[in-house]
């Protein structure tokens, strides 16, 4: 059941009837955000949170990784690269801090030089 970083929908009733069961198995199938239920899945943790209310891991957890409905960093310099004369900022807001950086640097050597990976709950002037 799809539900990005297992924090909404659907996938928290099948986690919580299903999480303590070893016969069953979890499948995470893309990058989990750090501090969301499916990191915590990911990183094999004993306990978790579902509703509020604390579930013992039992079912086997499995990652698969490569798979994402997100662009790599060279599709996204190649669309940026084809809409910059149109474009005056980019925001990284999406993603770890690391690969944002590596990313912002390839979009200023391509002479995008407004990239910004801006701070949580951080204002800017568009």
């Amino acid at each position: 059941s799809a539900s990005g970083m297992a924090e909404t929908g659907r996938i928290l009733h099948h986690l919580r009837n299903n999480i303590e069961n070893p016969k069953n198995t979890v499948c995470i199938v893309s990058w989990q955000a750090p501090h969301t239920l499916g990191r915590r899945l990911a990183d094999r943790e004993k306990r978790v949170k579902i509703f509020g209310e604390p579930y013992t891991v039992k079912a086997e957890i499995v990652t698969i990784g490569g798979l994402s409905g997100h662009a790599g960093q060279d599709l996204l310099v190649e669309y940026a690269t084809t809409v910059k004369k149109s474009v005056k900022k980019i925001f990284l807001v999406h993603g770890e801090e690391k690969p944002a950086m590596t990313l912002t640097e390839k979009l200023k050597e391509r002479n995008m030089r407004e990239v910004y990976y801006p701070e949580l709950h951080s204002s800017a002037e568009l």
